[in-house]
């Protein structure tokens, strides 16, 4: 009799165990949002369906990186359009026997390559100051001539334009021959400058391509700048252009076939997408129906009209076990530092509570044999 009370004893400590403290790889989804319901929980939970995903996918981007978006791509104008450090060349005709303009014995001068100052400007000979930017060479042309007129009606002038210093790029690095190059016209684009550096490095990951402008940065993936023509913009002199490797990543946790930093090899990776690259759920741990992706926000972030989460920590929940689950799951776009948990199936836990009763019968019925 005492061997089966001990054998009693041996199970109930063992279900004791199981109950409190089972070893496991990964919480169960349950024990995450199990403050759900709280009257202030520490997080929102979304449960990522269709109805919601366009929604949550156009919510403030959570660890945005130092860019602002992109620049469509936009034609300069046609002709050349004078700009603030160009270099304007004048030469003047008049036939006029006393002409102000031109020496004694010649019908022509040329007047010394001008700058055009910051107020777009040029300095005449007796007609002092003259704006000539934001116009065409012939345009400009007119301009002067017009303001000769006064002091030299028949003055015929000649006027042509060479870029200046202000109009050349910077291409800093991420290229094979960084530097600065100059303009060719005022519709170069990002991609033919990169070109003329001798292209991107190879072997990067997912190059980026910041354009940094007067005091802002743009930013897009190489991948999506080369595939759409409408993207590749038109520079302007001064302009920054920085090729860089993608630094953002993702965490992956839990019953999955891998738990590490995992950076981004694309310019946009899905919620399916990213369980395929950490090697999917484990069959025999993982909670198809507790997949979690982790999001925090600022508090500037915060919205509670549904354009943005309600709190700054937020937990989007995905059931692959349905078509609607997966479809979502493959919508839904993964943030950078955002972290992908596969939960622990029930079912794990509740095998090892069984495993470990069998144990303690097996226990027994050996106690039971001695003694008899």
């Amino acid at each position: 009799m005492s061997v089966i009370i001990r054998s009693l004893a041996i199970m109930i400590s063992f279900a004791a165990l199981a109950a409190c403290d089972l070893p496991r790889g990964a919480a169960l989804s349950s024990e995450i949002l199990k403050e759900r319901d709280a009257e202030n929980p520490d997080f929102q939970v979304v449960e990522v369906n269709k109805a919601i995903l366009d929604n949550v996918n156009g919510w403030p981007r959570a660890s945005a990186t130092s860019g602002r978006g992109w620049l469509p791509a936009a034609r300069g104008p046609e002709s050349q359009i004078i700009r603030s450090n160009d270099l304007v060349s004048v030469t003047i005709w008049d036939n006029e026997p006393n002409s102000l303009l031109t020496p004694v014995g010649s019908k022509s001068i040329t007047l010394p390559a001008m700058v055009v100052a910051a107020d777009g400007t040029i300095f005449l000979p007796y007609v002092e100051k003259v704006v000539v930017r934001g116009q065409t060479p012939d345009a400009a042309r007119e301009t002067v001539q017009s303001a000769f007129s006064e002091i030299a009606p028949s003055a015929q002038v000649q006027l042509s334009v060479q870029q200046g210093q202000g109009n050349a790029v910077d291409v800093v690095s991420g290229v094979a021959k960084p530097g600065t190059y100059p303009l060719p016209d005022r519709n170069s684009t990002i991609l033919s400058v990169i070109a003329q550096a001798g292209g991107m490095l190879h072997g990067m990951r997912n190059p980026l391509v910041r354009l940094i402008r007067d005091d802002k940065t743009y930013e897009i993936s190489a991948e999506r700048l080369m595939s759409d023509a409408n993207l590749n913009t038109v520079l302007r002199g001064r302009d920054k252009v920085v090729v860089e490797e993608d630094r953002r990543y993702f965490t992956a946790l839990g019953a999955t076939g891998s738990e590490r930093l995992v950076p981004f090899e694309k310019a946009s990776i899905s919620a399916l997408e990213a369980m395929s690259i950490i090697g999917g759920l484990s069959d025999s741990r993982a909670d198809p129906k507790g997949v979690l992706i982790l999001r925090e926000y600022s508090q500037a972030q915060v919205r509670q009209d549904g354009g943005g989460p309600n709190n700054t920590r937020v937990v989007f929940t995905f059931d692959l076990t349905t078509a609607e689950g997966l479809f979502a799951a493959r919508g839904f776009q993964v943030a950078h530092k955002d972290t992908v948990l596969a939960t622990e199936s029930p079912v794990v836990a509740a095998g090892t509570i069984l495993g470990l009763l069998g144990s303690a019968f097996n226990v027994a019925n050996a106690g039971n044999r001695a003694v008899n």
